[in-house]
């Protein structure tokens, strides 16, 4: 790469036209993406020090209840041995940590789903892959989908990538998903910002929901 392209990103980029803004749509969903206790608990293969972004999933969890918005999970879960994991489960060992009875797969307390509320259970990377995460969404009349989980260069770009392609709206709360490091997890925010989603803030998503709520009222 030619230093003249390298010496300001974001300046590149928007000359290459990626500065476009996708609007608030009509019917927002939340999906917690992914968030157990692997990413929690140090000494797991996956821990991701994602405490912060768990404690803003939490707050966003709260007021997506609150306002009537729904709420969805989504789970990785495996078979022992991990067939139905295919290539992805032979490529990531980690990934053993969702086999079925695993302790570490099971969601914190704090992030529990509640009755009623739907789980996505997955193999792969996104939550649009081989699961029935589009008809539900359409069957709810959603068409904006609020991204929180881990990891944010992992599971939570591919469903933001997957919910671009689907015809909903994206928007990825950034200090709702978590990585583990630094590095992936700026570059992956900045790339979905430029071409497939939109990154918000907490307080951004707070006040649409809050909205949300007032509206319902």
């Amino acid at each position: 790469m030619s230093s003249e392209l390298s010496t300001d990103l974001a300046a590149n980029y928007a000359q290459g036209q990626f500065a476009g803004r996708l609007p608030w749509g009509r019917r927002a969903a939340l999906i917690v993406i992914d968030f157990c206790i692997a990413y929690l608990e140090p000494g797991s293969p996956l821990y991701a020090a994602a405490e912060p972004a768990r404690d803003a999933t939490a707050r966003l969890l709260g007021a997506a209840r609150a306002s009537g918005v729904p709420v969805l999970h989504t789970e990785v879960r495996y078979q022992p041995g991990g067939l139905d994991g295919g290539v992805f489960y032979r490529k990531v060992p980690a990934l053993r940590c969702f086999e079925a009875g695993s302790r570490l797969a099971a969601p914190p307390p704090e992030l529990a789903p509640l009755p009623g509320e739907t789980i996505v259970t997955k193999q792969y990377a996104s939550a649009f892959f081989g699961t029935s995460l589009a008809s539900t969404l359409t069957a709810l009349g959603v068409d904006t989908v609020v991204l929180t989980g881990v990891s944010t260069s992992g599971c939570v770009r591919a469903t933001a990538v997957d919910a671009c392609q689907h015809g909903f709206l994206p928007f990825v709360c950034r200090d709702a998903v978590g990585d583990r490091h630094p590095a992936p997890h700026e570059a992956n925010l900045f790339d979905l910002q430029a071409k497939y989603a939109e990154v918000v803030s907490e307080a951004f998503v707070l006040e649409r929901f809050a909205a949300i709520g007032k509206a319902a009222a």
